[in-house]
C-alpha cells in the first residue's frame, strides 16, 4: 500500500472513530501533499511525500520551540501531538552508527579530502540518506570527517 493511500485510509478511520486531533493533522498533511502536486503538476512519489511530511514535522518542531519560549505550553502540547501523528508516516530512521558508516563509505568512495569537498560529499549522501537520517546530523558528521 502506498504512503498516500495509507494516509487516506487513516483519515477515514479517524473520521469514523471521531479522533479530531488525528483527523486535523492528517487533513493538513493531505492538503500539503495536494498543494505540492498542484504546484508542480505531478503526482508525488513515496520520497516526495516523505519530504513533505519531514517539512511539516520540522515546522511543528520550530513552533514547539517558539511556544515554549513564550510560555504557551498548551499550544506546544498540540504541536507535539501533531508531530507524533505525522512522524508515524516517516520511514524508520537510521541509527547513528549506520549514518556514520554511510558517511565514511561516501568519503572513501568520493576521495574527499577537505572542507572544499563537502558539497560533493553531500550530493552523494543526500539521495542515499534523505528521509532515513537527519540531514543536519549528516552534515555535522561530514564536517567532522573532512576536518580531520
Amino acid at each position: 500500500m502506498s504512503l498516500k493511500v495509507r494516509i487516506t485510509e487513516d483519515m477515514k478511520s479517524a473520521m469514523k472513530a471521531k479522533e479530531t486531533a488525528k483527523l486535523s493533522a492528517i487533513r493538513l498533511l493531505l492538503a500539503a501533499i495536494k498543494q505540492k502536486e498542484v504546484d508542480e503538476r505531478v503526482e508525488l512519489d513515496e520520497a516526495a511525500v516523505s519530504a513533505v511530511i519531514e517539512k511539516l514535522v520540522k515546522q511543528r518542531k520550530d513552533s514547539v520551540t517558539q511556544y515554549e519560549a513564550a510560555n504557551r505550553q498548551d499550544l506546544a502540547d498540540i504541536e507535539k501531538a501533531e508531530i507524533a501523528i505525522l512522524a508515524a508516516y516517516l520511514p524508520e530512521k537510521m541509527s547513528a552508527e549506520d549514518t556514520a558508516a554511510a558517511v565514511a563509505a561516501a568519503v572513501a568512495e568520493t576521495g574527499a579530502k577537505g572542507p572544499a569537498d563537502m558539497g560533493k560529499l553531500m550530493a552523494v549522501l543526500k539521495p542515499q540518506l534523505a528521509g532515513k537520517a537527519d540531514m543536519a546530523e549528516v552534515s555535522k558528521l561530514v564536517k567532522a570527517a573532512l576536518a580531520g
